[in-house]
């Protein structure tokens, strides 16, 4: 079967990544899969796909992709077409519609709908909302990554068609690379318990509250912190490390090729966000068998920890109970056992056949 996965931008991020995960896997199920990305920059590195057929429309922005989509979806004529994150769902939509294309759409949003629309008239987005109702009709599905994005959805919209559809976390090119050897002396000689946290240095990510919640953990145990990563704020938490006096303790590594074998070799995963759709990295911590400590944010660890069944539960922007999650996840780590049961839901199979059956397609 022909499949079309579209994307905006290439990066080492949340939505490019699970787009490239995504569309390898319908490539290992045996389909026709063409990678569209709005733009890759040629300074990055991008992964090999063996199975897979990247395509790079060069376009600078979402809106620009118009008319290559029109003229991709005529061309290319794809049975059924995956794109993620609202602005370029409506666009692909649109593309969809004016091409004529009778191929089946999914379009799959990953942040909260209380950032990307509007009820203030002519905001740009209120213009947003008003695109998205009139051309949903054309969408086979609409999901979101969370259940509690969905409830969201039905906050902002009336009657909204969203369903609930994880990202594949849990793949046979992620169980490879979750064990391959680190080189980094803090994991290598362990003297310390080492924490592992990794996102997009952005203020929305508490990485300041997680630098704190380490110098105030550090009063009474000794631990490390390696965030993975880079981002808008990575200056200034470099110098509040030096400010706190955490240099030896805390360490920016920037982006890494395979932050798995990071996982597998700390002791705890910290996620110290304000705002998630779902955390995938929480699922990456658990495959890799490290404990999870995070925020309760309004969607998405809660549920992908089940209320704490998986993990452990703090207040956002609180560093003291950071810091007291951080101790008693060292002191009680979750069993292996209950980890495995903890990422089913996010496998290569799941994923796909939830997707497929809500399109009501074969798999096969």
């Amino acid at each position: 079967m022909k499949i079309s996965v579209v994307t905006p931008v290439f990066g080492f991020s949340g939505v490019p990544l699970a787009q490239i995960k995504f569309a390898r896997a319908l490539a290992n199920a045996n389909n026709d899969v063409d990678l569209v990305f709005g733009q890759i920059d040629a300074d990055l590195s991008f992964p090999k796909l063996d199975k897979v057929h990247v395509i790079n429309m060069k376009k600078p922005n979402v809106r620009s992709l118009l008319f290559s989509l029109i003229k991709y979806f005529r061309t290319s004529r794809p049975a059924v077409v995956f794109s993620a994150e609202d602005h370029l769902n409506i666009i692909v939509l649109m593309a969809l519609i004016l091409s004529g294309s009778k191929s089946k759409f999914s379009g799959s949003s990953r942040v909260t709908p209380f950032d990307t629309y509007s009820n203030t008239p002519f905001t740009k987005r209120w213009i947003l909302k008003k695109l998205m109702r009139a051309v949903e009709w054309r969408a086979s599905a609409l999901t979101c990554v969370s259940q509690g994005t969905v409830e969201e959805y039905r906050q902002v919209f009336h009657n909204p068609p969203h369903v609930c559809v994880y990202n594949i976390v849990d793949d046979e090119d992620s169980r490879k690379r979750l064990n391959q050897p680190v080189e980094h002396e803090w994991l290598l000689e362990k003297v310390r318990p080492v924490l592992v946290a990794a996102g997009n240095l952005a203020p929305w990510k508490g990485y300041a509250d997680l630098i704190h919640a380490i110098k105030v953990l550090n009063k009474r145990k000794q631990v490390r912190l390696m965030i993975l990563g880079d981002g808008p704020l990575r200056n200034e938490l470099e110098e509040l490390v030096v400010e706190l006096g955490l240099s030896d303790t805390v360490i920016l590594l920037g982006n890494v090729e395979n932050p798995l074998k990071y996982f597998t070799h700390a002791d705890l995963f910290v996620h110290s966000a304000y705002v998630e759709s779902l955390g995938n990295v929480l699922v990456e911590a658990m495959m890799c068998g490290c404990t999870p400590v995070s925020t309760d944010c309004p969607t998405g660890p809660r549920e992908v920890l089940q209320g704490g069944k998986y993990g452990y539960l703090v207040p956002i922007k609180d560093p003291e109970a950071m810091a007291a999650g951080i101790e008693r996840a060292l002191e009680s780590p979750i069993p292996k056992h209950l980890l495995r049961e903890a990422i089913k839901p996010f496998s290569e199979h799941a994923v796909l056949k939830r997707h497929f059956e809500i399109l009501e397609i074969s798999s096969t």
